[in-house]
């Protein structure tokens, strides 16, 4: 037999703990309704992205053969920076592809090109930030660092990451988006 006081705690915690998995069953419900009526690709921003991308021809092009490396070329990569063709070398080496120059890194101007290329017209820049760092909660975790963040003034509170390295447009994040990885 239980003696009352402990009979007394012992339903005292049960309604505590039926509280807190009751809560969490709510929380669970609401995620999964708002995971199921929400457009994936709403989240991923692509609203936000241009559907057809300009492709850039062009002409004069140094052959990576004629580069001065010693290093071999394993893979190899044309892009487009800022109107300037670059290879994007073993993925870590920038050349200019008209001229063979080393870059080492990416300036504002360029990343907000690379920004325009991708993202629709019309949306104003509020601010280019460069970051080299971010935490385990960041919205960039993962991206390859440093990065420029633009950032633009929509409701939306959309933000794009280009990645100093190679020039790559990496991914965009908004509001829609933010509640979806707090889901």
């Amino acid at each position: 037999m239980v003696k009352r006081k402990t009979a007394l705690k012992i339903r005292q915690a049960h309604r505590y703990l039926g509280l807190f998995i009751g809560i969490q069953f709510i929380m669970w419900t609401v995620s999964g309704l708002y995971f199921s009526w929400t457009d994936i690709d709403e989240i991923h921003g692509d609203q936000f992205r241009k559907t057809e991308m300009v492709q850039t021809d062009f002409s004069n092009l140094k052959s990576p053969s004629e580069f001065d490396s010693s290093n071999e070329i394993h893979s190899m990569e044309l892009k487009n920076i800022a109107g300037e063709p670059y290879y994007w070398i073993n993925e870590n080496i920038l050349r200019n592809a008209k001229t063979g120059e080393i870059k080492k890194t990416l300036s504002e101007a360029e990343a907000l090109s690379i920004a325009n290329q991708n993202m629709i017209d019309g949306l104003e820049v509020t601010e280019i930030e460069r970051i080299t760092s971010t935490g385990n909660h960041h919205e960039y975790r993962s991206g390859p660092l440093p990065a420029y963040v633009i950032s633009y003034k929509t409701p939306e509170n959309i933000r794009a990451y280009v990645s100093v390295a190679d020039g790559t447009f990496r991914t965009l994040r908004h509001r829609d988006w933010r509640w979806f990885d707090f889901l």
